[in-house]
């Protein structure tokens, strides 16, 4: 992917580290783009998503894994630029949201401001999706 220890790398890790949102974009059955603002964390190599089993990304990833993931950047566009390419599966052995350590301690405000408890959200957004990123580009 990229060497995060780089200048670019190092801009890259503080996004994946830092930032709340990442726009997940899958495709659909006529191949148009669709995009969404998604919570995330990064583990290792992958991005981890949870989702409602039922969303449309979930049916877009399972006919076609490969997607494509960006941070916000300022008005202007000059803000730094990080653009992911890859593919997505979901992951049956990954734990209830909740339980993920790093994923839970980011979004527990978000949570609760969804009214709902740890356990709820991990009954409705049980499907855990992996992004393996294949490219990375960008500028910062």
């Amino acid at each position: 992917m990229v060497d995060l220890t780089s200048k670019f790398g190092r801009v890259v890790n503080h996004h994946l580290s830092n930032d709340y949102v990442i726009w997940l974009t899958t495709v659909d059955s006529k191949l148009t783009p669709q995009p969404r603002p998604v919570w995330f964390t990064w583990e290792e190599d992958t991005f981890l998503i949870f989702s409602q089993p039922t969303a449309y990304k979930v049916k877009h990833i399972l006919k076609n894994p490969k997607v494509a993931l960006h941070f916000n950047s300022d008005q202007t566009g000059e803000e730094h630029v990080i653009v992911f390419l890859g593919d997505a599966t979901t992951d049956v052995q990954c734990p209830p949201a909740h339980k993920v350590p790093a994923y839970f301690k980011k979004y527990e405000t978000g949570i609760a401001d969804l009214k709902m408890t740890p356990e709820e959200f991990s009954r409705e957004y049980s499907t855990a999706i992996r992004i393996r990123p294949t490219e990375v580009r960008g500028w910062e």
